[in-house]
């Protein structure tokens, strides 16, 4: 039977129990917090909770400065959960330095002929973020049809030697760069039949996104503004559904303005956010680019380790037994 631990997909045999999983991690003994289809498993019940069909274990440990925390993708574990673009630089060295800054492992080109430098004397951007340092994720961005979206993935699978990571995005119109999701359907449908491992960019409709996991996508990117606005999630709620229903990873793409929008949406329990204007069109890129960095790590601890519950009232944080009165 399958298993999502971690967000990961695992096969177990059936009866398995929760305790089982736990020692095939190596953590038996250590002291970790388990929670089962979102509710907190004691520890007392380890031994004899047993297992379901897709059943969803989260296993969580202390941890310092997001070290040894990763999630996977097409069956490969990241650690940074900050994923950049290459656009709107002023300069490759500019942006060799901001995509050093950031920490990231996985980095977004655009499939087209100005982009990658066809002059000899233009530097060539595959040789300042090499595929032997990071990810490289072609995605079809200003495709507006699905053939032109295919097409694209195609070419960037041939440019980078059968490589089968893409990202989808197919937009409906220049003005708001939304999402065509008809067409973002189609097009997912035949990259997933042709073998490609499809992250999809999509709105912030929960059925939308769902119906892209079920078509085979390997990670969903619902969007938290329109691309390029800066204005941060305006809708966290239809995020947090997405979060909720999905089994694969979830990553917040496009809208992005400030490191506070990217905490807030690892403190919802996205996977990992993708930006690119947040960055290069700050006032200096590369210290945005680090500020991001802290802003991802410390939304992820804050997701790991619970926040407190909103209360209506004030709440004394010092005990009143023994004042002075």
């Amino acid at each position: 039977m399958k298993i999502l631990i971690n967000g990961e997909s695992k096969e177990y045999r059936e009866n398995s129990a929760v305790a089982d999983v736990i020692a095939d991690m190596g953590l038996s003994g250590k002291r970790i917090a388990v929670e089962l289809n979102k509710e907190i498993l004691p520890f007392n019940q380890h031994a004899t909770q047993q297992l379901e069909e897709n059943d969803r274990l989260e296993i969580v440990q202390a941890i310092g400065g997001g070290q040894d925390d990763f999630f996977a993708i097409a069956d490969k574990q990241y650690t940074s959960r900050l994923l950049v673009g290459t656009g709107k630089y002023k300069d490759m060295e500019e942006t060799r330095m901001a995509i050093e800054k950031s920490g990231a492992e996985i980095v977004t080109v655009a499939i087209r002929r100005t982009n990658i430098g066809q002059n000899a004397d233009e530097p060539n951007l595959l040789d300042v973020i090499s595929p032997d340092k990071y990810t490289i994720l072609p995605n079809t961005a200003g495709c507006y049809t699905t053939e032109d979206a295919v097409r694209t993935c195609r070419l960037g699978r041939e440019l980078l030697g059968g490589h089968n990571l893409v990202k989808l995005e197919v937009l409906a119109d220049q003005k708001t760069l939304f999402p065509n999701v008809a067409e973002t359907f189609g097009a997912a449908e035949q990259l997933v039949k042709d073998g490609f491992d499809v992250m999809v960019y999509t709105n912030d409709d929960p059925i939308a996104a769902k119906r892209l996991e079920e078509i085979g996508c390997v990670a969903v990117m619902p969007l938290a503004a329109p691309i390029g606005s800066g204005l941060g999630i305006r809708n966290p709620y239809n995020i947090l559904t997405i979060i909720e229903n999905a089994n694969v990873p979830i990553l917040v793409d496009a809208g992005v303005g400030t490191a506070s929008d990217a905490a807030i949406a690892m403190e919802l329990g996205c996977d990992g956010v993708l930006m690119n204007t947040a960055i290069a069109a700050a006032n200096d890129p590369v210290l945005m680019a680090s500020a991001m960095k802290k802003g991802i790590q410390a939304g992820r601890e804050a997701f790991l380790a619970g926040r407190m519950p909103r209360k209506r009232f004030a709440s004394a944080s010092s005990p009143i037994d023994g004042l002075f009165l």
